[in-house]
């Protein structure tokens, strides 16, 4: 049953670089797929079986799921630890003792094989013999199944367990249960911050005098180096490989370090740049659906640091989006506390009309969703509607969970499911076992069958025969505009007063016209027109429907005399290379060229703001002038200033329609009434000439997907590429950090700690760095893509170069930053409130904190939305930052405030700061007990100024968990105490 780990390592050159491994007498290992708790609990001589059962498992289950070394088993991949067969036995035997103390040993069950012998063993809901259980919704019943497997009555207890059996009455309560993962997924953007921490923490537990070597995953951890490529050159057949050489070129320090985190933590997998974006990687190749952990088998569930993690929903295994210091803390063996989530059942009836895309579907429910109100709740998507939906279809619905507000879109696995599993590569046997473990745990759902009603918080439904073509915009995803209102809704935008929904340009200047000469050809710019047109991001580009769709419009507008105007700058940024092979097979490869959308890279561009700089003629005819420009993209986030900072219009649309809207060349168009422009013969071509109908599209998407595709893109990713292999790293398990870097630099937060936590600090007469209204994201706080040079980061980085300090110079240094405090002015500066001086954010913040005062910020609604970033927290706390008062925040960012030890506040219902009089030029007092033992998860807490007002608030400290963390100063040192002490 157990093996020595094979002698045929990859060298740390090769693109999913090996683990450095230990024997399990000298380091913690980690488990790839085992029941997933802390091997560092190993002295409470107390620990159950499916404790100790994780224990024994770790070093020798990393090899082991479903399949063993076969190309689908991403853990075949990882180095094997070296135990020799006597160390095993001995730990077999020890724990073999403590079966007789699981809770739930009951439970454990044999799940035959159709020819005979069995896959493993699981355990078992229906052994329960609970009725409570056939009422679930499916993604609760994961929950519990997670709960009681990990059921050790430390760190998940017999309490969560019977918290989630009676959920329909506790799921109305605000309780908190034990939630433990099976794997952890992060890409570079996020994954750095994560590493460096990571990195820290060995140093922090060294210096408290413990074995450093203790901080190392004790899940899987897979890391997908996606989101660096920027859109640099475009429209040449070359562009991909060019932008790959000048990201290597921009980024050789960080990816360096990436792959010197591969070998000195165990149990990660880094998959190189060029491979495809991390959501597509982990639909098709990392996704396990079901673990089989050496005989041992249980559901797949992962927690990402990129909030669309929930991309892996479609395809039923749960999955969501945490803060990277909370997955950190997940990659350590610490539980997650969550609080056990409502559920909306989502009901799908019908069929899509002919010539309406995943991505209108998308769109309409990302509206429907939003107006209900899911922020914190799982959603369950079920209904005879589900037959007629493609397993990318449901991605599709599923990465967009952070535009709707939820915490998880989720698709309980079905016959399309297995289809899909079939498709991208996944053996027949594995597909089996999944399907039989499924059935036999009541977690697989047969539309064949009769089905059983479940419960769930609240109910929508939607029949798809309503859905109709649109797009979404200007400024937010969840702003959805049907093209047939298009042109009206663009006029009433440049009417409208700033905001979401408006520009406010004058009647006399809605027809302004810049004539620029583009390579010696006269061009012009209207407001409207598009300068950007990307089929991007992991949204669409997951589903083989809209990208064949649009190769037939650009084939069909093509052949009718059609092209797109040179000076758009037009890019196709596939998740995967599949995708290539698909275009190239089908023969509309060249058709997409022909229209300037070749392939520039392979991961998240332009939806990130990794659009790259327009050209030099374009940037300059919109330079100085009132012009609104438009982008078009596939992407799922449109946010102002987030895709171009030239952009101020940017709408999300089916990749179909970025192609149209590019030969189009606005978004001042009736699509249906106006012409795109004139064919070769002279005539008029509507769009209704070049949209191909759904039928047409699946005979082609039939011919041109196939199995083999993705099992030979997907058996070649671990031969890297050449720029990949020749970086080098090294080998040391401590990083020695480089005090000249500008890029890896060892962070402040654990200088000089101690072994005693600080306890809650006092939050006194503190001033007010910034007042925001509503939808303050994560760009604002802690803005992706190129630096301004005015600004103190850049100055500081020509002067001495930084990091961390840099980071902190680019917190809230966003150009369309709105903050009240400077009374309509738009950027990144504030009011010095002692001084009234207006400063830069940075320098603000460094008086305050120079003075020895404290900070709060104020907020309106979904502060924080946007896309997951650690450092839109770590940010404000290098600034000194002591609390955020917010109307409402997104769940996510809420988390990361918390890890990182600053108070999250929300103003009572049908408050705010505008509301309460509050003008930002008052100083604040957080009235906290300063002993945490006194403290409530979500008690009122009063806050008072020295204006006189007093207001209460919410404490959002949402579990017991978050408080210690807060006694702690946070997520981290929480943890390093904690292994220092063992």
């Amino acid at each position: 049953m157990y093996r020595r780990a094979t002698s045929g390592v990859r060298s740390a050159s090769n693109s999913l670089t090996r683990l450095s491994s230990s024997t399990l007498a000298s380091t913690p290992a980690a488990s790839a797929s085992a029941p997933s708790a802390s091997v560092l609990n190993q002295t409470s001589q107390s620990r159950s079986f499916s404790s100790a059962l994780r224990s024994f498992r770790v070093c020798s289950a990393s090899t082991r799921w479903s399949h063993g070394g076969s190309w689908r088993s991403p853990a075949s991949l990882r180095a094997q630890a070296r135990v020799s067969a006597p160390v095993m036995e001995r730990l077999e035997r020890r724990y073999a003792s403590m079966a007789s103390e699981h809770t739930y040993k009951d439970l454990l069950t044999s799940l035959p094989k159709p020819g005979g012998g069995e896959y493993g063993k699981y355990y078992s809901l229906p052994a329960l013999n609970d009725p409570r259980i056939d009422k679930l919704p499916y993604s609760v019943r994961i929950l519990l199944e997670s709960a009681i497997r990990n059921c050790d009555n430390y760190q998940v207890t017999k309490d969560d367990v019977e918290k989630i059996l009676d959920w329909e009455n506790t799921s109305t309560k605000q309780v908190e249960i034990a939630f433990k993962p099976a794997r952890v997924i992060l890409q570079d953007f996020t994954g750095v911050p994560a590493l460096v921490d990571l990195a820290s923490m060995r140093d922090a537990v060294k210096n408290l005098g413990s074995d450093p070597n203790k901080i190392n995953p004790l899940v899987p951890v897979d890391l997908v180096v996606d989101h660096s490529v920027q859109v640099d050159f475009a429209r040449s057949e070359d562009a991909a490989q060019k932008n790959m050489e000048l990201e290597f070129k921009r980024n050789k320090e960080r990816f360096a370090f990436l792959k010197w985190g591969s070998t000195a933590f165990q149990n990660m997998l880094v998959v190189p740049p060029g491979s495809g974006i991390v959501h597509q990687v982990n639909l098709e190749y990392l996704g396990r659906v079901v673990f089989n952990s050496g005989g041992f088998l249980y559901p797949d569930s992962v927690v990402g640091t990129d909030s669309h993690t929930t991309m892996i929903d479609g395809l039923g295994v749960a999955g969501w989006g945490v803060g990277g210091i909370e997955a950190e803390a997940a990659m350590l063996g610490q539980p997650m506390s969550m609080v056990l989530p409502g559920v909306v059942g989502f009901k799908l009836d019908g069929k899509l009309k002919d010539g309406v895309t995943a991505t209108d579907l998308v769109l309409t429910v990302t509206q429907i969703l939003r107006k209900h109100g899911v922020v914190g709740k799982f959603v369950e998507f079920y209904g005879e509607g589900m037959s007629e939906l493609s397993l990318a279809d449901r991605a599709t619905i599923a990465n967009m969970s952070p535009e709707y507000g939820a915490t998880m879109g989720f698709f309980p696995v079905d016959h399309v499911t297995l289809e899909y599993l079939k498709l991208t590569g996944r053996s027949d046997e594995t597909v089996s076992m999944i399907e039989s473990y499924l059935r036999a745990n009541n977690m697989f759902v047969d539309y064949n069958e009769p089905q059983q009603e479940r419960a769930y918080t609240s109910y929508l439904q939607l029949d798809l025969g309503h859905v109709e073509p649109c797009i979404s915009g200007p400024k937010r995803p969840h702003d959805r505009v049907p093209l047939k209102d298009m042109k009206a809704d663009w006029h009433a935008c440049l009417d409208n007063p700033v905001g979401f929904k408006g520009f406010a340009v004058p009647k006399e200047k809605q027809g302004e016209v810049v004539k620029f000469s583009y390579d010696g050809q006269p061009a012009e710019i209207k407001h409207g027109s598009v300068v950007i047109a990307a089929i991007t991001s992991c949204t669409n580009t997951s589903n083989p429907s809209v990208m064949i769709g649009a190769a037939l419009v650009a084939k069909k507008a093509h052949d009718l005399g059609l092209k797109v105007k040179p000076w758009v700058k037009t890019s196709l940024a596939p998740g995967s290379r599949v995708v290539e092979k698909y275009l190239d097979r089908s023969g509309l490869r060249e058709d997409l060229n022909k229209q300037g959308f070749q392939i520039v890279g392979y991961g998240c561009t332009t939806c990130i703001g990794n659009s790259g700089d327009l050209d030099k003629s374009v940037a300059a005819a919109i330079e100085g002038t009132d012009i609104i420009p438009a982008a078009v993209l596939s992407g799922n986030r449109n946010f102002e200033g987030r895709v171009h900072p030239q952009t101020r219009a940017n709408y999300l649309a089916s990749p179909p329609l970025v192609v149209a809207y590019a030969l189009a060349g606005t978004v001042d168009i009736d699509f249906e009434n106006e012409p795109l422009g004139t064919g070769k013969d002279g005539n008029n071509v509507f769009l209704r000439d070049i949209w191909p109908s759904n039928e047409e599209v699946a005979k082609v998407v039939q011919y041109s997907v196939l199995p083999s595709m993705f099992k030979n893109s997907y058996e070649t990713i671990t031969e890297g590429n050449p720029l990949w292999n020749e970086l080098s790293a090294p080998g040391s398990t401590l990083y020695s950090w480089d005090s000249n870097s500008t890029y890896i630099h060892e962070p402040p937060y654990f200088k000089n700690m101690t072994a005693n936590p600080p306890g809650p600090r006092e939050v006194k007469d503190a001033y007010c760095l910034l007042n925001f209204g509503d939808s303050v994201t994560t760009d604002h706080i802690s803005p992706a893509g190129n630096i301004q040079k005015t600004s103190p980061a850049a100055k500081f980085l020509m002067d001495r170069g930084g990091n961390d300090e840099v980071m902190a110079r680019g917190t809230f240094a966003n150009i369309r930053l709105v903050n009240k405090l400077l009374k309509g002015e738009v950027g990144p500066k504030t009011v010095h409130v002692p001084t009234g001086e207006k400063l830069s954010v940075f320098d603000a913040a460094s008086k305050y904190m120079n003075a020895g005062q404290d900070t709060v910020i104020l907020a309106g609604a979904e502060y924080g939305s946007g896309s997951s970033r650690d450092w839109a927290a770590k940010g404000p706390l290098l600034l000194g930052v002591k609390a955020v008062i917010a109307k409402s925040f997104e769940r996510i960012h809420r988390s990361n405030l918390a890890g990182m030890g600053i108070i999250p506040l929300c103003f009572k219902a049908g408050e705010d700061a505008d509301t309460l009089g509050l003008t930002g030029h008052e100083r604040y007092t957080v009235h906290l007990p300063t002993k945490v033992s006194d403290i409530k998860p979500g008690q009122d807490v009063t806050v008072t100024t020295d204006a006189g007002k007093s207001f209460v608030c919410t404490l959002r400290f949402d579990t017991e968990v978050e408080l210690a963390y807060y006694d702690h100063g946070g997520i981290l040192p929480y943890v390093i105490r904690s292994l220092s002490a063992k």
